[in-house]
């Protein structure tokens, strides 16, 4: 089964994040730069409160079974410091039922269809 990882992270490392999987042998990555504010209600400097801080959204589907090391992968290289911060962002993972290329509009089978046609060769 395949899943999809959506990683909200700070901007400062996104580059890093990317290049950590890039290394890992996961290149597949789409980049979206988002806005939003998390438990803390966005965060006060001095008068201004800003509502809504600016991050990066990561998402990568990949194979069920490599879950937990892009996982790490993604925690060791996002975080700040050696025991996090604030606002260093969440971890998204949801199970993908259907894939499709644009280009051709074929599906891409599942891991269960894959299986089936082994079985029954």
């Amino acid at each position: 089964m395949k899943i999809m990882i959506r990683s909200i992270v700070r901007p400062e490392k996104t580059n890093d994040v990317m290049a950590a999987l890039m290394e890992a042998g996961f290149p597949a990555v789409t980049r979206m730069s988002v806005a939003g504010r998390g438990k803390q209600r966005g965060i006060k400097i001095g008068e201004i409160t800003y509502d809504e801080i600016p991050k990066e959204m990561l998402i990568t589907v990949i194979d069920e079974k490599d879950k937990d090391f892009v996982l790490k992968t993604v925690l060791d290289t996002a975080k700040t410091g050696d025991d996090g911060a604030f606002g260093d962002g969440k971890i998204f993972i949801s199970p993908i039922e259907e894939v499709y290329t644009i280009s051709s509009g074929i599906k891409e089978p599942t891991d269960d269809e894959i299986e089936k046609e082994e079985v029954s060769a």
